[in-house]
Parts: structure tokens; sequence; C-alpha cells
């Protein structure tokens, strides 16, 4: 059962799902859903005290095995412990969910952020992801089936400013999309999740006011505002997660999804309009006037 009492539904019975920077909000409400259906379960956080409460507390109320590994995930031995973790105890390694991140720093933006922050803000999201993905997608591979879901977020569009937070996800997003274009030959999925949810970087005066700010200066919408100030809990947006891991989500691959309380979405494939056209052979090079009649009409 799941924390609110209800009936998990789905069964992960005998399947094994490694999350990083699981230890604390939507990616520990994640794990708690896989492991509410009998999944084992190997979470990741940098915080080792942090990660170790959280793998005893889940461990208390889960049938399935809950392990940890402590560490940043844009490291390739942490990387290969989640690997090694995963592989113990004989179940299948089912999938691989990439949840780990940090906020960009208050104020940032591209007339402020250092090139240090920045890079830092990069591993933080694009490393995480890569580096877990390098080692996990050989064996699923191997196995001939499987699943990886990312964590990219709203941010990637740039509506929320920042530097290195949406320019990570964006290349979050990217990236999982060439995934599920490589290995789909080889029966493994990947799809990106974009959630919302209530959590400690997504709350507080500070959280409030950027939001706000973001609002005035016409960044975000007057509804994109009132949702980001009003969040649902994580365990809104977990079962997206749980659902494209699963064998439920069988043939769904590099697909964009969007959820935060109540609300699913999926991103459309980004595809090309075009404007004009002319054939090079026999004609000259668009001159910047006559681009800028196309562009404008």
């Amino acid at each position: 059962m799941t924390r609110e009492g209800r009936d998990p539904g789905h069964r992960l019975d005998g399947r094994v799902v490694a999350v990083t920077g699981s230890s604390r909000g939507i990616r520990a409400a994640v794990a708690e859903d896989l492991a509410a259906r009998g999944a084992d379960v190997v979470l990741n956080g940098r915080d080792a005290d942090a990660l170790a409460e959280q793998v005893e507390a889940l461990a208390e109320r889960s049938a399935g095995r809950i392990t940890g590994v402590a560490g940043p995930a844009h490291e390739p031995d942490v990387a290969e412990e989640l690997l090694a973790r995963a592989r113990e105890g004989g179940s299948a390694v089912g999938g691989l969910i990439t949840c780990a991140g940090v906020p960009e720093p208050a104020g940032s933006s591209i007339l402020t952020v250092s090139h240090k922050e920045f890079a830092e803000l990069m591993d933080a999201h694009l490393g995480t992801v890569f580096a877990p993905c390098r080692v996990f997608a050989p064996h699923l591979v191997a196995a001939g089936s499987g699943a990886i879901v990312t964590t990219s977020s709203f941010a990637w569009k740039g509506d929320y400013g920042g530097t290195g937070y949406p320019a990570g996800k964006g290349a979050v997003t990217s990236l999982t999309m060439a995934i599920a274009a490589e290995l789909a030959e080889h029966g493994v999925r990947a799809n990106v999740v974009c959630p919302g949810a209530r959590t400690r970087l997504s709350s507080g005066p500070g959280y409030e006011e950027q939001i706000r700010e973001l609002g005035r200066r016409g960044l975000l919408d007057e509804l994109s505002v009132a949702g980001a100030l009003d969040p649902a809990d994580p365990g809104y947006v977990a079962p997206l997660y749980t659902y494209l891991v699963s064998d439920l989500a069988a043939g769904i691959t590099g697909g964009v999804f969007a959820g935060a309380g109540g609300f699913v979405g999926r991103f459309p494939s980004p595809e090309a309009r075009i404007l004009a056209y002319r054939d090079f052979h026999d004609s000259p090079p668009w001159t910047p006037e006559e681009l800028d009649a196309l562009i404008r009409a």
C-alpha cells in the first residue's frame, strides 16, 4: 500500500530500479512509489546522512530490497556502484530513473553567473544523467529490455530564466531523445519527465518572490505563476515515472512528458516549420532583407 493507504495498482515485483538523487523531494516520492509496487530500489543522494535515513524509512515499510549509494551521480565511480548494487540479489535490472539536480543560484542570470557556477550546474543536471546512462545502457542492451526515465523541467524552454539550470535540463531532454533513438533497436526505452511539485526547492518566501518577479517581467504567464505558487505534493507526479519505467509503457520511447498535480501533458516533437524554399542549384542565397520578410510574415 502507498503512504496514503491506496492500492498502488500495477506491480513491479522481481524488478530493480535505480533512482538517482532520491533522498528528498520528488525523487524520494518516486522511490516510494516504486517500492510500494514491489520493486527493489537502489536510492542515491549526495547527503549520506539524508540518504541513510530515507533508505531505513523506506525499507521498514517495503517488501522489496531497499539499498543506497551515497555520492554525486555525475561521478563514474558512483554510477558504477549504482549498477553493481542493482545487480545484487537476483532481481532483473528493470531500469534507471535520473532525478538528481540542484537549483540555480539566487538571482543568477547570464549577466551574473560565473564560469564555475555554470560548470557545476551542468554537472548537477546533465552530468548526473550522462554518467548513470553510460553505465546502465550497455547492461540494459545486453538484457534486451529495460527503460530509462530522466528528469528535465518546464524551465528547459527558458521561461524561468537562469543559465545552467535551463541549459542543463534542455541538454537532458535532447540527450534522452538521442538515447531513445539509439537504443530502440535493442528493446530499451528512454523518456523524459518534466515534473512540478512542492519541495524544499519550490516553496518559501525566496522562491515565491522569484516566481512573482518572473511574472512581472513577462517570462511567465498568469497561469504558470499560479501553478508554480500552488504546487501539489510530489506523490502526484511519482506514478508517471513508475508508468514509464514499467512494462505498461512498452513501445513508448523518445517522449517528453509533463506532470504536476492532476495535470499530465506531452510536449510535441520539435519540428522545423518551413517558411520558404527555393532550390539552391539555380538560386542565390537569401538576402537579409528577404529573410526578414519571411520571418516576420
